[in-house]
């Protein structure tokens, strides 16, 4: 049977390259690895699987689907690791882009997870992992201005912000890199932000990662490869996403450390007023602008600019966009270009 080719797999040659898929001891078993794995049980508004060209197809039990085994710690959605599957080989699609596990906790509020049956792993010479498919770029130092957006949780705003400021950079004639540096596998949000006018589109998958719940180390090491390859393109500026919060176990809190020296503008979404405080006390930053549903009304805007004295604003007003366009032009300095 031909299987789903799921996101996480667009850096590989699956698709064009031949393979065998092969069950393997347990302990053989690690993140990254590329798994084959069969759809259970019948098919609910979950069993969808994000392909590479980053549509969602649906599935159905006795579909085959190649992903890759992950972790996810997700605060609002679902929580899963692939140690935490069984001896009876039974799992978990954790995201639609093929990220593999077991789900260990999940909200209330959210559809049951696709179920799935681990069949083998992708074997050529040995495991093929989503490593293989990684070149090292050539050392070079980022040298653009770099615009980072964070959010106080997930489905806080954070790639709304991001489409609209691409937008608008593109309107100032700059060529723009964007980037999603933390987060779990899913191709949907990088796309968005390529569908706003980005000239360049990265993200933690290309670096091998199915998800950044990994040791901060092996994270460093991804990041720095992923930052030399948006350094080597012409961009004159980089958009950088970051799924999730910093506080979550995603290492959020590493990559901002990794683009400090060259953060020209640090942009929160944020669910409310609240957690914008909280974000500011936990690392000693004070964002240049608030954005998401905190600043959704008049009301959350001015609690915002009496709390903090930060500016906030509603970006998918039109009418905010002239102030979002001073904003960039004050921090990233750079001259606009004409036509």
């Amino acid at each position: 049977m031909h299987p789903f080719y799921s996101s996480v797999t667009r850096i590989s040659d699956l698709q064009t390259h031949p393979y065998e898929c092969a069950a393997l001891d347990r302990d053989q078993w690690a993140t990254g690895d590329y798994v084959m794995c069969e759809v259970l049980g019948r098919s609910t508004q979950s069993y969808l699987v994000e392909l590479c060209s980053g549509r969602l197809a649906p599935v159905l039990e006795g579909d085959l689907v190649i992903g890759a085994f992950g972790k996810r710690a997700a605060t609002v959605d679902a929580v899963g690791d692939w140690d935490a599957i069984g001896d009876d080989g039974r799992l978990h699609a954790l995201t639609s882009g093929g990220l593999f596990g077991k789900m260990t906790s999940q909200s209330h509020l959210m559809p049951a997870l696709m179920k799935m049956q681990y069949k083998g792993h992708i074997v050529r010479d040995g495991k093929t992992t989503m490593q293989d498919f990684v070149s090292s770029a050539e050392p070079k130092e980022l040298d653009m201005p770099v615009i980072l957006i964070i959010g106080s949780s997930m489905s806080a705003g954070k790639t709304t912000s991001g489409r609209i400021i691409i937008h608008e950079l593109k309107r100032m004639g700059l060529k723009v890199a964007a980037g999603k540096f933390a987060g779990a596998g899913r191709y949907r949000d990088i796309l968005s932000f390529r569908d706003a006018g980005a000239d360049h589109i990265f993200d933690f998958v290309d670096a091998g990662l199915p998800s950044t719940v990994c040791p901060p180390d092996e994270f460093e090491a991804s990041t720095l490869n992923l930052l030399s390859k948006i350094a080597n393109t012409d961009a004159d500026v980089l958009i950088a996403e970051l799924g999730a919060s910093p506080l979550e176990p995603y290492n959020g809190s590493v990559a901002m450390k990794l683009l400090e020296n060259k953060l020209s503008m640090l942009v929160l979404s944020a669910l409310d007023p609240y957690a914008v405080l909280g974000i500011e006390k936990a690392f000693g930053m004070k964002p240049d602008l608030i954005t998401g549903p905190a600043a959704n009304t008049e009301a959350g805007i001015a609690l915002i600019e009496k709390l903090l004295g930060i500016k906030a604003l509603n970006l998918v007003r039109r009418h905010a966009l002239p102030d979002l366009q001073r904003l960039l032009g004050e921090h990233i300095k750079l001259p606009v270009k004409s036509g």
